[in-house]
């Protein structure tokens, strides 16, 4: 779990559960916990907070405010922006359900398996291949053999 710290000057640090928070810094690890540690602070420290760090990386994408609404509000998007800073969770097999496979049209008879001459040498090898015994490579091969030489 991470662990968030804020130093004096309103500076936001995220810690993993093996560093060590320096000491002098409020530390807090979840919104409810940054929400009673923010308690005593006058609204005004709020935007200081916001400011100190929207417009750098990776919060570039955030506006510096002049002020919040309310407490709730600063404590909520104060707590979803420096969610940035925490490392990436390692990947994981989704856990959800496979999608059902899309229906698809049954076959056709024309479809099916393409039919050979009967007499072709195509038909003659897969003949010979659905006997109870099968074919061996040797058993083709002389029958190849044998079909060449009469060409």
């Amino acid at each position: 779990m991470t662990t968030f710290a804020i130093a004096t000057d309103n500076n936001i640090t995220a810690f993993t559960a093996a560093e060590q928070v320096p000491e002098g810094q409020d530390r807090f690890a979840t919104e409810k916990e940054f929400a009673k540690l923010s308690a005593d602070w006058p609204l005004t420290r709020f935007p200081e907070v916001w400011n100190a760090f929207a417009g750098v990386v990776p919060f570039d994408g955030l506006k510096p405010v002049k002020k919040f609404t309310d407490r709730k509000t600063a404590v909520s998007r104060i707590w979803k922006a420096i969610q940035a800073l925490t490392p990436a969770p390692a990947p994981q097999a989704a856990l959800v359900a496979p999608k059902k496979a899309k229906a698809t049209k049954g076959a056709t008879a024309k479809d099916a398996t393409p039919k050979t001459r009967d007499g072709s040498k195509k038909a003659i090898v897969l003949d010979m291949l659905r006997r109870a015994d099968g074919a061996t490579l040797a058993d083709i091969m002389t029958y190849a053999s044998h079909c060449t030489s009469l060409a």
